[in-house]
């Protein structure tokens, strides 16, 4: 896979990533990682794999995180950072929105770094570290 295209395939896995949140879609969230992603929330949980990075996200979605979404900047990061052709690293930032909120608050605004891996069929989240910045 060329660089530019695996550019703009970790771009669409980022827009995807907002997308599935914003649904409330735990399983379509949890697709975009690799079977044994890890997953570090900004509690310093750390969810290992797939199917427990769904239950986690299906329990959000249907709780305490119900109607919310990814806010400004939760996009991907505009440069990955390629350590071989098949895995990059990015920063992105953003936070999540509740329900009746406007914007992502200070208590919400958060760093990401992930790690994306061509999986064979498309890029995935092999892992992703979820840090407050407050």
């Amino acid at each position: 896979m060329a660089e530019h295209t695996a550019e703009a395939a970790i771009a669409d896995l980022g827009r995807e990533l907002v997308e599935a949140w914003n649904r409330g879609d735990a399983a379509a969230y949890a697709a975009l990682f690799t079977e044994d992603a890890d997953y570090v929330v900004f509690n310093g949980t750390h969810l290992r794999g797939r199917a427990e990075i769904e239950k986690a996200h299906r329990w959000l979605f249907d709780g305490p995180l119900k109607g919310s979404r990814l806010g400004a900047g939760s996009a991907p990061a505009a440069s990955p950072r390629f350590v071989r052709p098949d895995v990059a690293i990015a920063v992105t930032g953003g936070g999540v929105v509740g329900e009746g909120q406007a914007e992502v608050g200070p208590e919400q605004d958060s760093v990401q770094t992930v790690v994306v891996v061509d999986d064979g069929d498309r890029w995935r989240y092999a892992s992703f570290q979820n840090t407050r910045k407050s």
